[in-house]
């Protein structure tokens, strides 16, 4: 989303793509600083125009016509508002994507990519109106919540006793369950949760190194490094057998404990136990169970392995950046939650609402499941710093707000953390996906109605 200005085409060796250019350029000084993304995104869809006029006649055109072709001229009408938007100069540089390209039709592309079990709202309705229908549209049942919560727990509870009574001696602390699910953030499914497995490491024998200390430099990837071997040598503590070159790692934890617990436990005795199917992941790369309860509902537990230590909370996941076998990622996920919270309790806020029925839309639109609840929760706190009401009769215009803040973070291709400005939660998406999600996000903004159906 950051090069548009060197894209090529067509549409560029014409008089009038010279004028654009002009105006993209300028597009802070009359605009300002935060919505040059909408400006932008709106170029690549006149430069779609130039560049399919100015294409060479596609030989299926010879072809006898037998039905008349109806044009499509509804992808000019944007949304006055959306230039009233703050603007930063580099989006005019965002590149168009291949799939991008295919759609000429904001409003026909979100109709295609939208899950299709939403019911038709009505039209007369007010976008508020659409807004609270779809957030009970795409509510999870309290009893089909329920009964996750409690599968989960069960197995939780069966994982806790395995550990206990085989491994007495691994330094774990209680298992729990963590995640959008069990904290009543989740939406259309309850689908997923997290399982926490709590690491307890000696304090006088390991130290955190935190991101910018590592050789990665990367704020959020940190590391654990064995320290005092001159007075404490390897093996006085468990986790001894899981360094690599002096650092704790995730990845033969993960291993290790699938081999002696995944592949251990007998699971054909305990889904007959709690009446349910349990399939542990073959995969040694992840600690992962999947499982099907309470007839066909299927529910996959991720176990991850953390380290709280000094403040930070440190998880095992499966890193996007390669094969780092001594990495940690940093989480902030509760500390977010809770501070969205104590934010709503303070005020009688609808944050919490407002995130909700985001992550929904994030899952019935297709080019938007890459987005995670931890970035739409950031962007809420944010934004809660700049607008204190959060009441329910402004409930619309908050999520169209957030979705506008949203797209000029992408924009510039990077979005602070709440709680560390130095991590940016969008470093694992690519240029293709910014670029994607960029693009059905203004289309979002221009036909929000469609998205709550």
């Amino acid at each position: 989303m950051a090069n548009i200005a060197q894209g090529k085409g067509k549409w560029r060796d014409s008089g009038l793509g010279d004028v654009i250019d002009f105006l993209l350029a300028n597009a802070r000084l009359v605009l300002g600083v935060g919505g040059a993304a909408v400006l932008a995104i709106a170029t690549v869809a006149v430069k779609r125009m130039f560049d399919k006029a100015s294409d060479p006649p596609d030989s299926s055109l010879d072809k006898i016509v037998t039905q008349p072709v109806k044009q499509d001229y509804t992808w000019i009408d944007a949304p006055p508002k959306l230039v009233n938007m703050q603007t930063d100069e580099s989006l005019h540089g965002m590149p168009s994507t291949k799939s991008n390209h295919e759609h000429g039709n904001c409003q026909d592309y979100l109709l295609e990519s939208v899950t299709p079990d939403s019911s038709k709202a009505d039209h007369s309705d007010s976008l508020q109106e659409k807004l609270l229908a779809y957030y009970t549209l795409r509510s999870i049942p309290p009893v089909e919540l329920n009964q996750a919560k409690q599968c989960a727990m069960n197995i939780c509870t069966e994982l806790q006793k395995f550990v206990q009574s085989k491994h007495p001696s691994v330094p774990l602390g209680e298992l729990y369950l963590s995640g959008s699910l069990y904290n009543d953030l989740q939406m259309v499914a309850p689908d997923n949760v997290c399982l926490m497995l709590p690491l307890l490491l000696e304090e006088n024998l390991w130290i955190l190194v935190a991101g910018e200390e590592t050789i990665l430099n990367i704020p959020d990837l940190w590391m654990v490094r064995r320290d005092n071997t001159e007075y404490f040598p390897r093996g006085i503590s468990y986790w001894d057998r899981f360094i690599v070159g002096r650092y704790l790692s995730p990845k033969l934890i993960v291993e290790v404990f699938h081999k002696m617990v995944l592949e251990s436990m007998n699971w054909m005795v305990i889904s007959t136990l709690l009446d349910c199917i349990i399939r542990p992941e073959a995969s040694a790369e992840v600690l992962q169970l999947k499982v099907q309860h309470n007839g066909e509902k299927l529910l996959c537990i991720d176990i991850l392995p953390v380290i709280e230590m000094e403040g930070t909370v440190l998880v095992s996941k499966p890193q996007i950046r390669g094969n780092l076998v001594n990495i940690w990622q940093q989480s902030f996920w509760t500390a977010e939650t809770s501070r969205l919270r104590s934010l709503d309790s303070a005020d009688l806020g609808f944050r919490s609402f407002c995130l909700k029925v985001l992550k929904a839309v994030c899952r019935d639109q297709l080019s938007l499941r890459k987005l995670t609840g931890s970035q739409l929760t950031n962007v809420i706190l944010h934004l809660s710093q700049l607008e204190k009401d959060w009441t329910k009769e402004v409930l619309a215009e908050r999520v169209t707000q957030t979705l506008k803040e949203l797209i000029g973070y992408l924009e510039m291709g990077c979005l602070p953390a709440y709680l560390n400005n130095k991590v940016n939660l969008l470093s694992d998406l690519s240029e293709e996906e910014v670029d994607e999600i960029g693009y059905t996000l203004y289309c979002a903004v221009s036909h929000l109605d469609i998205l709550f159906k």
